[in-house]
């Protein structure tokens, strides 16, 4: 199904291209060492008054969203390596962003709900609460689930198989998107006079019957104040790639180097054209591990430390997690060997292999890597981090990045006082919010109601 745009409601767009920024944020750092840090907030990944704090800090760094991650298992690791992970506990999303809205304004709140264990009914019912809860700013991030052990909790012994968990998830997110079209913009009249509390014409009974879902319809939420959540997705496979440029106005990108990112982004935005998508209704912000020092000798300083506290029990659990293969019985100071396919993610076992093959690390080294992060890191000062990302921006690898935070409060609080200056003052970035909704900030199209014109 191709999507309906009318068209961006109330956006002074400047001719400059700006910078796109989220917050990559599980709910805290994707980094495993994060809890470690000197002067971390250990809990904060269960800690409302800490998740408020960093929600409030990004507002005030205007940013375009908080992103969360989400896992329906705990990670499929060894004890040995469980013990040392901050995330084997977290908040629900749909039980956390309504909290964050209630204390943000124009932060937007996007995220992970899963098509492989998820009820399309259910989704869809959440986020379009969510987006009237938050006055416009909710974001769906669209994910088929690569952790076996989820399925274990969903009454399954196996997991789903990749192009088959693909191919689900495309028509899940038809049945979404059509029940949040169930009712007219202007369907609730509440006329008290002659007591209607809707208008029957504008309500539409979806009747879906496919080979995944068979749904009925209608959504008994009002349609979302977007029109639509925004749609995010994350995949990097063929399949990916394919269902993002049908389907997905966010993309959160892994390219490591600029070639990589510019072969992504043209070709992404191509499918876009090629199935009558306007390439500026998508923006491609890979995720960017940030680490902000004085000079680039003491931010690399601060990465390093920050490395050197990743147990190697989580290194190699997290490697293998990585690679969709168990990395115990390797020889650390040996090379990668070669490594099967995968049914888990198949764009994050590639990004792990290429890194070993282009930089030649031992498993040891990688496992360092893959327990802390692995992708795309900017580490330097306020200039230098600005340089590279507005690189990426001009010469179009990104819309902008999914900034990731090496440890909280403080790297959180470097890049909003240091980085958000470096970037307004050269031009790319905003200094106030464009508007109320999400959409209206990341320079995207309310959609039109499929059924009602």
């Amino acid at each position: 199904m191709r999507l309906a745009f009318s068209g961006v409601k109330g956006i002074g767009m400047s001719e400059r291209r700006q910078l796109r920024l989220g917050a990559f944020m599980r709910p805290v750092s994707i980094h495993t060492a994060a809890w470690r840090y000197p002067g971390a907030f250990p809990d904060a990944n269960f800690n409302i008054q800490h998740l408020v704090r960093f929600a409030q800090t990004l507002e005030r760094g205007k940013f375009d969203a908080f992103f969360m991650a989400d896992h329906l298992a705990v990670l499929n690791m060894p004890m040995a390596a469980l013990k040392r992970s901050a995330t084997v506990t977290s908040f629900d999303p749909p039980t956390l962003l309504p909290a964050l809205a209630m204390v943000t304004r124009h932060l937007g709140l996007i995220a992970t709900a899963s098509t492989t264990f998820e009820e399309p009914y259910h989704v869809a019912r959440r986020f379009a609460s969510l987006d009237h809860l938050s006055g416009g700013r909710a974001g769906w991030n669209i994910v088929t689930t690569s952790n076996p052990d989820a399925a274990l909790n969903f009454g399954l012994e196996e997991h789903v198989e990749h192009d088959e968990r693909y191919r689900r998830g495309r028509e899940f997110f038809d049945v979404v998107t059509g029940l949040w079209d169930s009712w007219a913009d202007d369907a609730f009249i509440r006329d008290v006079a002659n007591g209607i509390y809707f208008d029957p014409a504008k309500l539409h009974v979806l009747n879906h019957k496919g080979k995944y879902f068979s749904v009925r319809g209608p959504l008994n939420v009002a349609r979302p104040i977007q029109g639509w959540p925004v749609i995010v997705q994350a995949g990097a496979s063929e399949a990916g790639r394919q269902i993002a440029a049908e389907t997905a106005e966010v993309i959160f990108a892994s390219s490591r180097t600029l070639t990589e990112g510019q072969e992504f982004y043209a070709d992404v935005k191509g499918r876009m054209e090629k199935l009558g998508r306007s390439r500026d209704h998508m923006k491609i912000l890979p995720g960017a591990l940030v680490v902000v020092g004085d000079t680039v000798e003491e931010a690399r300083a601060k990465r390093a430390k920050l490395d050197s506290l990743v147990h190697p029990d989580s290194g190699i659990a997290s490697l293998s997690i990585a690679l969709g293969h168990d990395a115990s019985g390797f020889d650390l100071d040996g090379p990668l060997p070669e490594i099967p396919e995968t049914n888990a993610s198949q764009s994050g076992r590639e990004r792990v292999v290429s890194l070993a093959r282009r930089e030649g690390l031992t498993v040891r080294q990688l496992a360092q890597r893959a327990g802390g992060y692995g992708g795309l890191s900017m580490v330097g000062t306020p200039a230098t981090i600005a340089d590279t990302m507005q690189e990426w921006l001009e010469s179009e690898a990104s819309d902008g990045f999914n900034v990731m935070f090496p440890y909280l409060p403080e790297g959180l609080d470097d890049f909003v006082e240091r980085v958000v200056p470096e970037l307004q003052r050269r031009g790319i970035f905003r200094r106030e919010y464009e508007g109320q909704t999400l959409r209206e900030n990341l320079g995207l199209p309310w959609i039109a109601n499929r059924f009602f014109r």
